[in-house]
């Protein structure tokens, strides 16, 4: 089975990541989610995506906040897509997070979102337009989530909207 791998370095990165597995939820999606940390748990982090793989994980997603090196642990040890979700976290608010996200060697690379909620959400849609390359229904799903958003922007703006 093809499934998204949903990685985060603390249980306090949840209740933004929780977003990220309800976009994959909406889309139908297969996700598997767990907790282990590039820096406390490194074996488990490596065991956990060499077995992934096995089992059909098509993209891994890293969430993290601080020294945020979980998504280059993920692309160290996978050839899959890995996307980096910076967490908002520590005196820096993630901004840390988000240049240890980015700042990958080259050939080394990580797609990196935003920090926080949306970027949690749009590491999913990344995610789901990853997996559509071979999924025409996936494909479908996108199409028509996109035509919703225009219309939803169409009768938001009839609401409110002076022309003259």
């Amino acid at each position: 089975m093809k499934f998204v791998s949903i990685i985060m370095g603390s249980k306090s990165d949840y209740e933004i990541m929780k977003e990220c597995a309800s976009t994959l939820e909406k889309f139908g999606v297969p996700y598997e989610l767990i907790i282990s940390s590039a820096h406390r748990s490194p074996k488990r982090t490596k065991d956990y995506v060499e077995a992934a793989e096995l089992k059909g994980a098509q993209v891994f997603i890293a969430a993290a906040g601080m020294a945020a090196h979980l998504a280059g642990a993920l692309a160290a040890t996978t050839t899959k897509p890995v996307l980096g979700v910076p967490m908002s976290s520590g005196e820096l608010r993630g901004e840390d997070a988000l240049l240890s996200t980015v700042m990958m060697p080259a050939g080394m690379p990580v797609g990196t979102v935003a920090i926080g909620s949306a970027g949690a959400i749009n590491a999913a849609y990344l995610a789901v337009q990853i997996m559509a390359l071979q999924d025409d229904e996936l494909k479908v799903k996108l199409q028509e989530d996109r035509i919703s958003k225009a219309k939803k922007v169409a009768l938001d703006s009839s609401e409110i909207e002076v022309i003259l």
